[in-house]
């Protein structure tokens, strides 16, 4: 499938916007002053949250002005087939104790579709990104990318499981069934947050899911995991990141996991 020009300039203009998040995030990375506050359910909102997605709204007005943008930290914008979806920092508690697996995530959705994504961790040293058609790639910039593609392990003896809490699989009803998957696969890291869904896309890792989740949480990591030749769905195994939860797989072992998890 070609890629359309316009969907390419909008891959473009995420990527811009990711180097500009990438500058404020680490101007204030491990900052010794860095404020931080939080929010009605608990969650923590530092200064470079909210600057981040200020900025990236500010530049989506200015070269996307009749496009909707839905946020973490503000209210949605504007009614448009075209929407971008934002998490500023995704792993803010990381973000907040130094540890540097956070990224921004930056979403395009097009028609109830999720058409492009880049997913930036500068801590890291780490981009990701993917358009609808397009495939998935990672690297330091368009022009110096390496294509992804998901593991062709079969069996979920053999797979290796990344998560991100227990305790939420247990405040979900689902935690027998999230601890026997646990048993049955041969490895289980918590890398949690997007890192884990990243590494189904690359292959490091066969299974990633989550039990809570929003929709800024997962827009972006859909497409990559789709485009690298996986699936991503919710609990219930609806496609895309419109469900409750995520699960994302290299696609053979999808259906068994559902199984496991429903």
């Amino acid at each position: 499938m070609a890629v359309s020009k316009d969907l390419t300039d909008d891959l473009r203009l995420a990527h811009l916007m990711a180097d500009d998040a990438d500058s404020l995030s680490m101007n204030r990375f491990k900052a010794q002053d860095l404020r931080f506050s939080s929010k009605p359910d608990n969650t923590p909102v530092t200064e470079a949250d909210t600057a981040v997605e200020e900025s990236l709204r500010r530049t989506l007005s200015r070269t996307r002005p009749r496009d909707a943008v839905k946020g973490e930290e503000f209210a949605d914008s504007g009614e448009s087939n075209r929407r971008w979806i934002i998490d500023p920092i995704d792993g803010t508690k990381n973000y907040l104790r130094g540890v540097p697996v956070w990224a921004t995530l930056i979403a395009l959705e097009v028609d109830h579709q999720i058409v492009a994504s880049v997913v930036s961790a500068p801590a890291l040293g780490r981009r990701w990104w993917a358009s609808l058609g397009g495939g998935a790639y990672t690297g330091r910039s368009i022009l110096n990318a390496t294509e992804l593609s998901v593991s062709r392990v079969e069996e979920i003896p053999d797979a290796s499981l990344s998560y991100s809490e227990i305790s939420e699989w247990v405040d979900s009803g689902r935690g027998q069934g999230f601890v026997d998957l646990m048993r049955t696969c041969w490895r289980t890291r918590a890398y949690g947050d997007f890192w884990s869904y990243m590494l189904v896309a690359e292959g490091c890792v066969d299974i990633a899911c989550e039990p809570e989740l929003q929709l800024y949480d997962m827009a972006a990591l859909d497409i990559i995991v789709r485009e690298a030749g996986g699936r991503f769905t919710s609990l219930e195994g609806e496609d895309g990141p419109w469900g409750q939860g995520a699960v994302a797989t290299n696609g053979l072992l999808h259906d068994p996991v559902l199984s496991y998890l429903r």
